[in-house]
């Protein structure tokens, strides 16, 4: 069985999450838990030498690292639903959607930035706050311009099939939510991300349904 080692509210977990259920792929799920550190501890290491989640681990031992690199894996080994859309333009729009939350904007706000500004620069909760809103906002103005001008009437980041650009997209507006950033200047991201949640892979894939969410 394929199991995926990650954490609930971890968005690059939540993202391969929404992948599997979007193939109809079967998984177990191991529990990594990020805020008591056990991504630091000696058996994760020797699954990912930089500590970080998700990994998946298929049926055969191989180990898989990176989100989307896991997403392209399935994509290319399960080309059915599709997540990358058949011309080649579209293609590298979808990509650079997803590479616009996934490279842009997650990784300044993700858990051991915060726990860096917080522990080691002593950033109080308040300066903490506003730097992830800053960035989020950011990022996101650029998603909502990209989306307004190219996007057109689909129902979904591209067209009207979610692609890995709304894999990417949902996990960030789940975490944007949780720090209570204003979403309000953001129409359409929020009405895809909307669309994207009423489906059953992305409902599955939510953190508080993940079995490590208690």
């Amino acid at each position: 069985m394929t199991t995926l080692y990650g954490y609930f509210r971890s968005s690059a977990a939540y993202r391969v999450r929404i992948a599997l259920n979007l193939k109809g792929l079967a998984y177990d799920q191991a529990p990594v838990n990020l805020v008591k550190g056990e991504q630091r501890g000696e058996a994760h290491l020797a699954r990912h030498p930089q500590g970080l989640v998700p990994v998946l681990e298929t049926d055969d031992g191989l180990r898989l690292t990176q989100s989307l690199a896991i997403c392209e894996y399935l994509e290319e080994c399960h080309p059915t639903p599709a997540l990358l859309p058949e011309h080649p333009a579209d293609r590298a729009r979808v990509r650079a959607l997803a590479q616009l939350v996934a490279c842009e904007i997650h990784p300044l706000d993700n858990l051991r930035v915060l726990k860096y500004l917080v522990g080691e620069l002593g950033v109080d909760d308040a300066a903490k706050l506003a730097w992830y809103r800053h960035w989020v906002h950011e990022g996101f103005a650029a998603l909502e311009t990209q989306l307004s001008r190219e996007a057109g009437s689909g129902e979904f980041c591209h067209g009207d099939t979610p692609t890995l650009a709304d894999i990417c997209l949902v996990p960030q507006v789940f975490n944007a939510e949780r720090f209570e950033c204003d979403l309000s200047a953001y129409p359409r991201i929020r009405r895809i991300a909307g669309n994207a949640r009423a489906l059953e892979a992305f409902r599955k894939a939510a953190p508080e349904e993940q079995p490590d969410a208690s």
